[in-house]
């Protein structure tokens, strides 16, 4: 089940992800993502852009979500992640497909989830990068979708109330919120990820409501270490390690 450039990593909750030796891994963002949006009751969720996998095998274990379904575009590491989830014996409740999810409507049908996630590339598109396009410029790189094509999808996909949520870079705010007001997915709630209390922050989660009304809650800020260094013990709670 495991490939020769293949690993497999234990993600301490009693689940395991495969990934690449020498491919794009998940990290912190994907891991907050989940926790972020596990309070969230839903009946059928999706995961877009969701590369290995790891964001709807969390909410496995975070949430009571019957079904979870998930979209990634590139063949190689959608079948990884179907491995994944065969592995974890969640095939029942976890489904991977691979495709476009600027065709997203297409494959599941508009109006079909209560709640969508999404971690998508954060880098915008520059010089040299469409001709160098690898597994790590799709993942990191809007080469195959952009901040637009993410909201616009979620909001075909979304029932009337139904919850968005996505973790994305400080700089790109401006796009995000056009982008969710533009497609009437309304803003709710933002909470800043500092690396440390002394530090900018680094990366920003983000939840909206398909057809809300209008109120934006500013949430405090998440310090991933203290400033000896250690992990804060939100981090740690959320980790599972405490």
């Amino acid at each position: 089940m495991i490939k020769n450039d293949e690993c497999l990593d234990d993600l301490q909750n009693g689940f395991f992800v495969i990934q690449k030796k020498n491919g794009f891994k998940f990290g912190i963002d994907a891991v907050l993502l989940a926790d972020f949006s596990k309070d969230a009751p839903s009946k059928t969720t999706l995961d877009l852009c969701t590369g290995t996998g790891i964001v709807p095998i969390l909410l496995s274990a975070k949430t009571k979500t019957p079904k979870i379904h998930a979209l990634e575009i590139q063949s190689e590491i959608a079948e990884m992640a179907e491995r994944s989830v065969e592995y974890n014996k969640l095939s029942d409740r976890v489904f991977i497909k691979c495709g476009d999810l600027r065709n997203a409507a297409l494959i599941y049908g508009k109006s079909s989830f209560d709640k969508i996630t999404c971690n998508p590339p954060y880098m915008k598109c520059g010089a040299g990068i469409i001709n160098n396009i690898d597994t790590k410029t799709i993942s990191r790189h809007e080469v195959m979708c952009t901040i637009d094509d993410v909201i616009r999808s979620s909001a075909d996909l979304l029932i009337p109330k139904g919850r968005f949520f996505m973790i994305h870079r400080p700089s790109r705010i401006a796009d995000i919120m056009c982008s969710m007001k533009k497609y009437k997915i309304e803003p709710k709630k933002l909470r800043f990820i500092h690396p440390s209390p002394e530090k900018a922050p680094t990366m920003v989660l983000v939840e909206g409501m398909y057809h809300g009304g209008d109120e934006l809650k500013i949430l405090p800020p998440l310090y991933v270490h203290n400033e000896d260094g250690t992990y804060s013990e939100e981090i740690d709670k959320i980790y599972g390690r405490l």
